[in-house]
């Protein structure tokens, strides 16, 4: 009962930092251990060294620049969205979210 308690708590805490990084959506998950975030607002937009054209393009950016771990949306039918995972601990959790969010405002 208490991993329940805790994985609520991080669900609550990714989504609260999802919520503040500018052009992400996505559907609240239920029972899930990820979070299936809409990128596509990001679709053509570059860092001056990297353009994203699609999933592919944004799971490789943020393990190349943030240095998170991340799953492009195609493998699960979804060319506009990235997996994240938030079975991971609340600090881990927080640095990871930090990483995304400073190299999402790098694209232009």
């Amino acid at each position: 009962m208490e991993m329940v308690k805790e994985f609520s708590r991080r669900k609550a805490k990714i989504i609260g930092l999802l919520n503040a990084i500018e052009g992400i959506e996505f559907a609240e998950p239920d029972g899930a251990f990820y979070v299936f975030p809409c990128v596509d607002h990001y679709f053509g937009r570059s860092d001056g060294e990297q353009t994203i054209s699609n999933a592919d393009d944004m799971s490789m950016y943020l393990l190349n620049k943030a240095h998170v771990s991340t799953v492009t949306g195609l493998a699960f039918g979804d060319d506009r969205s990235i997996r994240i995972s938030f079975a991971n601990s609340m600090q881990n959790i927080e640095k990871g979210m930090e990483r995304i969010a400073t190299a999402l405002r790098k694209l232009r």
